[in-house]
This record gives structure tokens, sequence and C-alpha cells, in this order.
């Protein structure tokens, strides 16, 4: 009589790619989105460049005649000064993403959960890009709105199906994101809030600024490309003499967005945290 031996059922190996703790592209993005939500400060900032952006073109649209001398002045630009000022706030926001981790220790937490560590810095600038170019262009369109129901009986009176309207103010936000991505750049390079604020203020706002007063024509063609010129490219309806096209202003700051997480990144993988 022959008895049959039983084996047991040998357990299903679990795979790594099976874990329900694994580290994956979307949940870098979505643990990023939290800590940029959750931070009080983040909206303080988007909130203050929003009212700076709205509230400077309503007065500018409610106190503009036209006997004033301005009737040259792009409409858009008139419209949109204020984002001057909306982006200051937007690059001081965007040096606090990456550096402002580095004050707190809070990147040693970052870097253990994603020890790749380049997919924390994507995260960072696809969380932040996409945040504040949202918020900046819903805040240019209703200032244009706003500001252009003001501007109807002016010379100033425009529309956003006017040539060149509608794509001015995509351009503004799109200068006003790329800006503030090469400060979230550096913020990443410098690891330190004070020292990135003052490269921005003085590498990207003031050094074109001086070269722009050297007697070369060079110097001053290269300076159209620099990232603030490039943007007010980008955000002007009527270009003016001697500016850069959209799409060489656009391919500009890109080139320093990238250039600068590139150099960011190169060292993120290099350094200590």
């Amino acid at each position: 009589m022959t008895t049959a031996v039983s084996h047991p059922t040998p357990r299903p190996e679990r795979h790594p790619e099976q874990s329900p703790y694994r580290v994956t592209a979307t949940r870098v993005l979505r643990s990023e989105w939290h800590k940029l939500r959750s931070l009080r400060s983040s909206w303080i900032t988007l909130i203050s460049a929003s009212a700076l952006v709205l509230g400077i073109g309503v007065v500018m649209g409610a106190t503009y005649t036209s006997d004033g001398g301005d009737s040259d002045v792009d409409t858009v630009v008139l419209v949109l000064y204020g984002s001057v000022l909306g982006t200051l706030c937007t690059v001081v926001l965007g040096i606090l993403v990456t550096a402002g981790e580095y004050s707190t220790g809070l990147i040693r937490a970052s870097l253990t959960a994603v020890p790749r560590r380049l997919p924390v810095l994507w995260a960072k600038a696809a969380v932040f890009t996409a945040t504040v170019f949202v918020v900046m262009f819903t805040t240019a369109l209703l200032t244009f709105v706003i500001a252009r129901t003001l501007l109807h009986d002016t010379d100033q009176a425009t529309s956003l199906g006017d040539p060149g309207v509608f794509r001015a103010v995509v351009g503004n936000s799109v200068g006003i994101t790329l800006l503030s991505l090469i400060a979230l750049g550096l913020g990443a390079l410098i690891r330190s809030v004070p020292g990135a604020i003052g490269a921005f203020i003085g590498g990207v706002m003031i050094l074109p600024e001086v070269l722009s007063m050297l007697p070369y024509d060079a110097v001053k063609t290269a300076v159209t490309y620099f990232p603030t010129q490039a943007a007010g490219a980008l955000g002007s309806a009527t270009p003016l003499p001697g500016e850069a096209s959209v799409g060489a202003a656009l391919f500009a700051l890109c080139l320093w967005a990238g250039t600068t997480l590139s150099a960011a990144a190169l060292l993120l993988r290099r350094r200590d945290a």
C-alpha cells in the first residue's frame, strides 16, 4: 500500500516591486505637494504675490488717464506692473522650498526616504512649477480682466482677443514661473536662504543692469537673453526694439532654469546632506 506524502505548498516570493512602501515617482510628488501646501509660509507668500499683482493692476487701471503721457506703454505691461514685486515673493518661495529644508534639517529625512536623491529635486521642481504657474496665471488673467474694464474709455482700451495680448498674459506667468524656478535651483546649489536670495538679487537682477551700461554692442545683445530681460520680453504684447523674440526669450529662460537645476542635481549626488 502506497502512502501519499504531502509536500508543503511553497509560499510565493514577494518581489521588491510588490512592496506597499516602495519609492515611486508618484509618491515622491505627493510627498513634496504635501510639504508645500502644509506650510503656512507657502500660502502667505503666494497670496502676497497675487495681492501685489492684482492690487497694483487695479490701481494702474483706476488712475490711468489718456493725457498722462503713457499711451505708448504696452497695455499688458502697464496692467501687470505689479508682477515685478510678485516675482520677488515667488522667488523667495522657490528658495525656501530647497534651501529652507537644509536650514531646518528636513532634507536629511527626505533623502533618507529617497536614497536616489534626484527624484526629490525633480519632484520639488515639478510641484513648485505647477503651483506657481497656476496661481500667477489665474492672478494675471483676473487682473487684466478687471483693469480692462477700468480702461475701456481710454487710449489703452484692449481685450484678450487683440493680437499678442493673451500670449503676453500667459508669457508673463511663464516668465515669473521660470525666474522662480531658477531661484529654486540656486537654493539647492547654495543651501542657504540668505545666500541664495543674495545670489539671485546680485546675479539675476543687478548684474544685467551693470553689464548693459558697458559700451559694447555684443554685451548689450547678450544681456537681452539674461533671465529678467527674457521674462520681460515674454510679458510684452508689443515687442520693443532690441528685445529678444518670444521664442528666443523662452528658450533662454528654459536654458537658464535647466542649467541651474542640472548643476544643483550634480552637486546633490556628490555632496553630503
